[in-house]
């Protein structure tokens, strides 16, 4: 399959804004003709090796037949219909999916538009919640420094309020507490003053803060941290004992990323509330929800409002709906740890970036791979670096001082070892010293 017509850039240049770029120095972007797999076909003929999943959403690969297939029969019925006053197939058997994979506790479902609006009614739920319960003392949530949730503004409050991109609107958004992020490695041996230093910010600030949202096991768009897992059993222990509700943010680590269907999976526990976003439809449109159990919901709903307080537009959107139910059924039908433990031992080469001068540190779990820099990329020139990597054949998108590889779980293990030896020629070639 090809494209023929041209891509005007000019116009894209002039007056298409892009995630995260300026319109007075706009970076240069890359003309995407069609995507088939684990590769991607631009207009100038280049095929690349796909290291981004398309922001760690296509985790089947692209164009997949049977999501398509799926998303077809949905059109010839209907694309959308209202889901107020409504509900549709597609929709129920989804939210059947997600209760039957998620943990057994939470069983009431939210269909959102995108993972910052998953987080977003996250937060209207706990804080409608204890509103209902008539305590009107917790306005406000904790969580850890070096997170990330999103870009709407209720999400962006709870992202890293002094390293995070969003630390420019500091002074407007709601001001919550923050915590000192983990800093236990993920296999190595947990630091009994984490648990203790926790303690103390519930003991000080529980009475005013209604949920405590965090990424499970990985800190990602906050500095790809990965963390132990005694640091999220500590926090669910501790939301339970001074009565604060535990929010957790899978939108990124959600379906089988980090080695387990769900990272709380590596901790054993059960959020109050969960997001899942990006990976639910395998890439293919734009689909999130949020998880809850019993209590919250009948709180909410034997509350003042009697009801939770959103309803989007396009919510339970039918082919979103339909290419959801594609992606888990392919997902749950196929080996995916042996995929993830197969690409986790590709993405082990990245180890040889150790020996890199300008290499701070190397992390690897699950099918995630991160090579992190003493210097920032942007210091550098992420464009230059970029097309670095276009003229490799890979796909790879640097951010901060991270250069990383969330794969397609379908990639095979050539073109992982084509993606990490681009990282590492990228890395020794360029020199960030």
């Amino acid at each position: 399959m090809s494209n023929k017509r041209t891509i005007d850039l000019n116009f894209d240049r002039e007056h298409i804004w892009h995630p995260y770029t300026s319109m007075t120095q706009p970076i240069p972007v890359y003309p995407v003709t069609y995507a088939q797999d684990n590769v991607i076909y631009l207009e100038s003929g280049e095929a690349l090796i796909d290291g981004m999943a398309s922001w760690w959403s296509a985790i089947h690969g692209y164009n997949h037949p049977v999501i398509n297939q799926a998303m077809i029969a949905q059109i010839n019925c209907m694309s959308h219909i209202m889901f107020g006053g409504m509900t549709h197939k597609s929709a129920v058997e989804l939210c059947k999916k997600l209760v039957a994979i998620t943990p057994q506790s939470l069983n009431k479902v939210f269909l959102a538009d995108s993972g910052s609006i998953s987080v977003e009614v996250a937060i209207k739920m706990a804080m409608q919640y204890w509103l209902s319960k008539g305590v009107k003392t917790k306005q406000k949530l904790m969580t850890p420094f070096k997170g990330y949730h999103g870009d709407t503004f209720a999400a962006m409050s709870v992202c890293d309020p002094i390293n995070s991109m969003h630390s420019l609107y500091k002074g407007f958004l709601p001001e919550h507490v923050f915590v000192p992020a983990p800093v236990s490695k993920f296999s190595g041996t947990f630091a009994k003053h984490e648990a203790q230093e926790l303690e103390r910010y519930f003991i000080n600030h529980h009475h005013q803060v209604a949920a405590f949202i965090i990424e499970p096991i990985v800190q990602n768009a906050g500095g790809m941290n990965f963390y132990h897992p005694e640091y999220l059993s500590t926090v669910r222990k501790l939301c339970t004992q001074y009565n604060v509700l535990l929010i957790c943010d899978e939108i990124a680590t959600g379906f089988g990323r980090t080695g387990k269907l769900f990272a709380i999976e590596h901790a054993n526990i059960e959020p109050d509330i969960l997001c899942i976003g990006k990976a639910l439809t395998g890439g293919n449109l734009t689909l999130a929800a949020t998880l809850t159990n019993e209590k919250i919901a009948t709180g909410i709903s034997e509350g003042e409002a009697g009801v939770l307080m959103h309803g989007p537009t396009f919510m339970g959107n039918p082919l979103a709906c339909a290419a959801a139910c594609a992606s888990i059924d392919i997902l749950m039908a196929q080996n995916w740890p042996q995929q993830i433990k197969r690409i986790n031992t590709q993405l082990q080469q990245l180890n040889e970036c150790k020996k890199l001068n300008s290499v701070a540190d190397v992390r690897i779990l699950g099918a995630i791979g991160v090579v992190e820099l003493t210097k920032d990329v942007g210091d550098i020139n992420v464009a230059k670096i970029q097309a670095y990597f276009v003229e490799q054949g890979v796909w790879i998108r640097p951010f901060g001082q991270l250069i990383y590889l969330m794969p397609p779980y379908i990639s095979d293990n050539e073109s992982i070892n084509t993606l990490c030896t681009s990282i590492y020629n990228a890395i020794n070639e360029h020199h960030f010293n």
